[in-house]
């Protein structure tokens, strides 16, 4: 499969569902307006302040989580190859007042879209939930954050862990995808996490899964030292019908059921 083709066919899909996702109550854009954030409590503790920070967040989608650091003092630049999700994040700006800006490219292109200040120029580069699988070569995306980050920055990553993304949806108990296969998955389903009823005509996605070990090694290959990884037992979604969800929102396996990670997160920082 060419860059062309998975590259078009995923652009097609996330254009369409950005208009489905502001509208929705899974996005609450209201309660965004209002004052709410959009990050997770252990993503404020791990980065830590970023108050003054250059920030740059690549595949931001129409910018929730991009804000919500700007929100918290950052400096913040928002990448993404959907225009509609960019032109949205840009409106959101210019309603609430934030110091940010916003670029329409692919991630493996951020160096030339971000401009020549981009080199070395960002003291966080982040990356938020449900962005690797859309990526085919996560050695590329390793050498693209290490260009943009400054001497002493690093890389925070949150994903959903590879573990999770082979398990079947009968409660999670079943294997149902080899961990090692790096094939391209090809899905056709309508609809959206946002809004599981919502009519859409592109429904086909190339998603790429890669082992856990795979983005390690990519990261640090690219000269980035690891500081931590985090496996995490909860996640953010009703994933397998069996989760009970807790207090805090967050979803866990019930107290009788052996745990598997659901997450991860981690932090890595260049020289």
């Amino acid at each position: 499969m060419t860059h062309a083709d998975w590259h078009e066919i995923n652009k097609a899909l996330w254009d369409e569902r950005v208009p489905i996702h502001v509208s929705s109550p899974f996005y609450d854009l209201a309660g965004f307006r209002a004052g709410r954030e959009t990050l997770r409590e252990f993503e404020i503790d791990e980065v830590g302040d970023v108050a003054g920070s250059r920030l740059v967040h690549l595949q931001c989608h129409f910018g929730l989580d991009t804000l919500s650091w700007a929100r918290r003092g950052a400096r913040v630049t928002g990448l993404d190859f959907s225009a509609p999700a960019i032109e949205q994040a840009r409106t959101l700006t210019g309603e609430l007042g934030l110091d940010s800006r916003f670029v329409v490219a692919d991630v493996y292109d951020a160096m030339e879209a971000l401009g020549p200040g981009s080199r070395a120029g960002y003291d966080v580069v982040y990356t938020g939930l449900g962005a690797l699988n859309w990526l085919p070569d996560v050695d590329r995306w390793a050498q693209v954050i290490a260009s943009l980050l400054a001497p002493g920055g690093f890389l925070y990553l949150a994903e959903f862990h590879p573990v999770a993304n082979m398990l079947d949806d009968d409660q999670g108990r079943t294997v149902a995808l080899d961990y090692f296969d790096a094939d391209p998955r090809v899905w056709n389903e309508p609809g959206t996490y946002a809004d599981l009823t919502a009519p859409t005509e592109h429904n086909t996605s190339v998603e790429f899964e890669r082992p856990l070990g795979a983005v390690l090694t990519a990261i640090t290959g690219a000269g980035l030292r690891l500081e931590f990884l985090h496996e995490h037992d909860f996640t953010l979604f009703e994933r397998f019908k069996s989760l009970d969800r807790q207090d805090d929102g967050t979803y866990r396996q019930p107290a009788d059921r052996p745990r598997v990670p659901l997450m991860y997160s981690l932090r890595a920082r260049k020289a």
